[in-house]
């Protein structure tokens, strides 16, 4: 799917549809297989992978990424998420298989993409709304609350979600915004005066109000959404290009320089399926779902 470039392109009115499960558990063996080969290059102090191994993953994903390399969002994620899960730990600025790792490779369960999604969900390493790059301003100490806090949040709104229905996205951030535990990504409102859209001072968010919660912690929760929920293939996805897709910011000031406000405003609607289910819910019947497993060679 080509990415527009100019704001006032209207997004494509029918969702692609990714049923993202069957393909979640060969798509970590090929990234691990990258990883065995020394090829997963990522930085020594932020561990996000490298452009060259965004490229690289992006080619090999079973049916590539959600959009084209140029607005990466599950090549990103595979090589946080291994190492997140403990499967890879970086030797310089190359990720090398942990012994968890290399077990994990060698017999491919999907009782790994339940330990991943886990032990990501503790993760302290990183902040996914870093990927939001419109909103400047957070790394300003005392604005954002844990990262964890968050992604539990959004989890526990997913497992609340009916298996195998399709939700709108938005029904799903009422909820989030709504019901406890409430996603809450500011620390407070002082806080939220210090991120801002291009200028510090007239596009800061404490202007925004209540459009405020949309901007933040709603494309917060669509990148948990997108990003890392349906790559480990918890969740079936409707997408669109993220440009038009989303008009909740046009009204900010500075927002029309912005075609979309993140790459992931194009998720429309989403589905927890039968892995999701049973990570969500019953991680003891991993072992017999009637999902593929990948071959060893």
């Amino acid at each position: 799917m080509a990415l527009c470039t100019s704001p006032g392109t209207i997004a494509p009115a029918r969702p692609l549809v990714r049923a993202t499960a069957p393909d979640a558990l060969s798509n970590l063996v090929a990234v691990l297989e990258l990883v065995a080969d020394g090829q997963v290059g990522c930085s020594a102090i932020s561990r996000r992978p490298s452009a060259a191994t965004v490229r690289l993953i992006d080619d090999i994903l079973v049916a590539g990424d959600f959009y084209d390399a140029a607005e990466p969002i599950s090549a990103f994620a595979w090589p946080l998420l291994l190492q997140a899960g403990g499967l890879a730990q970086l030797a310089g600025t190359r990720l090398e298989l942990t012994v968890r790792g290399s077990a994990a490779l060698a017999r491919p369960s999907y009782q790994s993409i339940g330990t991943l999604w886990a032990r990501w969900l503790r993760c302290v390493s990183h902040d996914e709304l870093a990927r939001v790059e419109a909103i400047k301003g957070q790394r300003k100490p005392a604005t954002l609350t844990a990262p964890a806090k968050r992604r539990a949040a959004v989890a526990a709104g997913l497992a609340g979600l009916r298996p195998g229905e399709w939700t709108d996205v938005d029904d799903l951030l009422r909820i989030l915004r709504t019901q406890p535990p409430r996603l809450v990504a500011v620390r407070s409102l002082m806080a939220l005066w210090r991120l801002y859209l291009v200028d510090s001072y007239y596009g800061s968010l404490g202007h925004a109000s209540r459009e405020a919660w949309d901007v933040v912690e709603g494309r917060y929760a669509l990148c948990v959404l997108f990003e890392y929920a349906a790559t480990l293939g918890l969740i079936d996805v409707g997408y669109v290009d993220p440009c038009g897709a989303r008009d909740d910011y046009r009204s900010l000031w500075g927002a029309d320089t912005y075609p979309s406000l993140s790459r992931y405003d194009g998720l429309r609607y989403i589905r927890v399926n039968e892995l999701g289910t049973a990570i969500l819910h019953d991680p003891e019947v991993l072992p017999y779902l009637a999902l593929p497993v990948p071959r060893r060679p």
